[in-house]
């Protein structure tokens, strides 16, 4: 057994748990999860071995896009509590040795910011070229073919101004013009106050939407066959267009260094760009490498559909061989997809799919961005029509059906009223299917996804080539996913078995494991393959994990 070096920064290989306020735990009845909930929780969340907590937004906000859209980005919305619960926060966390990160939703803000309702009244005002906007076609139609993501035309028509401005989501989300310096150093500004009140890093929502073509050139279609998306359904107009020049422009490598070097004024604070572009993976790259850009970047490349060991491994290796000193952090669930139980799991039943999911995430190269109620192995929650509250979902109805039902309350208890969330009317309906996997129900059960995630955490804690070692994918079975991870010359071989059948590995596939000189690992708490003659025996959703001698 080894120890991770103490030089080490925290947030490589850290485990960050995300926490959907609204979600986790209602204190005062309204039927909103707000601060004081998170703060009750953080013992809880500590006893699951996380490193950090990722809190969505908490900011004044009028909720059009639940948070998403801030109105006030140093203030607490009242529905979340206080200034002073967000202080209290910090102080607990930090005592229970748990960093906290924090969204920052730059590229955007409310429509009832000030900032915007300053822009929006005149063209010579003093904000009047803080958001994104043009003049109509002679014919009064829209400037471009820009697109937003959440459906329509990505440009609003505002009669005060007679000029239309830029919204890459919601109507109610103006774009800021990044190309306008007081307005970086505004946003810039907003992000101190934050680190000021010692937060420990950002989580950087939309990071690839901050600049937009300033020509306004339209984006070029994209053929049928090229329409796969993420973060949105081939259905959606978006999927049309090749986004070129509303999101990844070049000048955001300018706004992320200068970011950067306010970040690092403030010793072990960090930053985790969230990025959607047209090559995801490639930009993740670019944005991460150099000590000027960002620590991390994660994607929605394991967000998606396909679940399969040929899949995952091209994934990481196409960033791997393009990242070079940058650092990846991977997410398979966030508030924004369906839940990867159902999304990858198709509902299974066998409680060792979820648990073989999170060490696999958790065993590669990189950091890990995991989602409230991926300890509990939660499935999407079923949600009618009439009880969305997802824009996203009530405008792609019925074929997309929003992204509430991974947003729903968190069980504490099997209690059909609430289910220890909320003494209230909950914001969305507790899921009956979830009932079954309580965290009270799951705390007595040695053998339960909650206690197996607790324990699989720790466990990798005390392996430094599962922290920081660089990984090798080798070949394997179909349904195999093998790796080696390294690290101060100890290397360890991994794999994990994706299917719901027993499959036998032979290590004369790929040449680079003996199994003679293999030395089992135990102690992890997952069911795990055998050592056969000349390779191994996994049962359905097992892993492995060997020294490699």
């Amino acid at each position: 057994m080894t120890q991770v070096s103490t030089q080490l920064s925290w947030w490589r290989g850290a485990v960050i748990y995300q926490i959907y306020p609204r979600s986790l735990l209602d204190t005062n009845g309204d039927g909103v999860g707000d601060l004081q909930g998170i703060i009750q929780k953080l013992d809880y969340i500590a006893s699951l071995n996380v490193d950090a907590i990722w809190i969505s937004p908490f900011f004044k906000s009028p909720m059009k896009d639940f948070g998403y859209d801030i109105s006030d980005y140093r203030d607490v919305d009242p529905m979340f509590g206080t200034m002073n619960d967000f202080d209290k926060l910090i102080v607990k966390a930090h005592a229970l040795g748990i960093k906290v990160v924090i969204d920052q939703v730059l590229s955007h803000t409310s429509d009832q910011h000030q900032w915007f309702i300053d822009s929006r009244e005149s063209k010579t005002n003093a904000k009047s070229d803080w958001y994104v906007w043009a003049e109509p076609k002679e014919d009064g139609t829209a400037p471009n073919n820009w697109l937003a993501i959440f459906g329509g035309c990505a440009w609003e028509w505002e009669p005060r101004r007679q000029q239309y401005y830029l919204h890459n989501f919601l109507t109610s989300q103006p774009d800021l013009n990044f190309h306008h310096p007081e307005v970086r150093q505004a946003v810039l500004d907003n992000v101190e106050f934050w680190l000021k009140k010692g937060v420990d890093g950002f989580r950087l929502d939309a990071i690839t939407f901050c600049y937009h073509d300033e020509l306004l050139r339209d984006n070029p279609p994209k053929p049928k066959d090229k329409r796969q998306g993420r973060g949105f359904s081939e259905d959606n107009p978006y999927a049309y267009q090749y986004h070129y020049f509303n999101n990844t422009r070049p000048q955001t490598l300018g706004f992320i260094e200068e970011l950067r070097a306010l970040v690092d004024r403030y010793p072990g604070a960090m930053t985790l760009g969230e990025v959607s572009s047209e090559d995801s993976l490639s930009t993740m790259a670019q944005y991460t490498q150099g000590e000027g850009r960002l620590h991390m970047a994660y994607s929605f490349e394991l967000l998606t559909e396909d679940f399969s060991a040929a899949y995952i491994r091209q994934t990481v290796e196409e960033l791997e061989a393009s990242i070079g000193d940058g650092w990846p952090c991977w997410a398979i669930g966030n508030h924004d997809v369906q839940r990867v139980a159902t999304r990858w799991g198709r509902n299974c039943s066998d409680p060792n799919m979820v648990k073989m999911l999170t060490a696999m995430l958790c065993s590669l190269r990189g950091s890990v961005c995991t989602y409230q109620g991926e300890e509990l192995g939660l499935t999407e929650a079923s949600i009618d029509f009439e009880q969305l509250q997802d824009p996203f979902g009530i405008a792609f109805w019925p074929k997309f059906k929003g992204r509430d039902g991974c947003r729903t309350p968190l069980p504490w208890t099997n209690s059909d009223k609430g289910a220890g969330f909320s003494d209230g009317a909950p914001w969305l309906p507790v899921a009956k299917e979830h009932l079954s996997a309580s965290v009270a129900g799951q705390e007595s059960n040695q053998d339960s996804v909650l206690n197996a995630y607790r324990q699989f955490l720790q466990w990798r804690r005390e392996h430094t080539p599962l922290i920081q070692g660089e990984i090798k994918f080798i070949d394997a079975p179909e349904s195999i996913l093998a790796f080696i991870r390294e690290a101060e010359g100890i290397r360890y071989f991994i794999c994990f078995n994706l299917s719901d059948k027993c499959t036998e590995y032979r290590f004369s596939l790929s040449g680079e494991v003996d199994a003679k000189k293999l030395d089992v690992l135990s102690g992890h708490g997952l069911v795990t393959g055998r050592l056969i003659d000349g390779g191994l025996a996994l049962p359905a959703y097992s892993s492995f994990y060997g020294v490699l001698t």
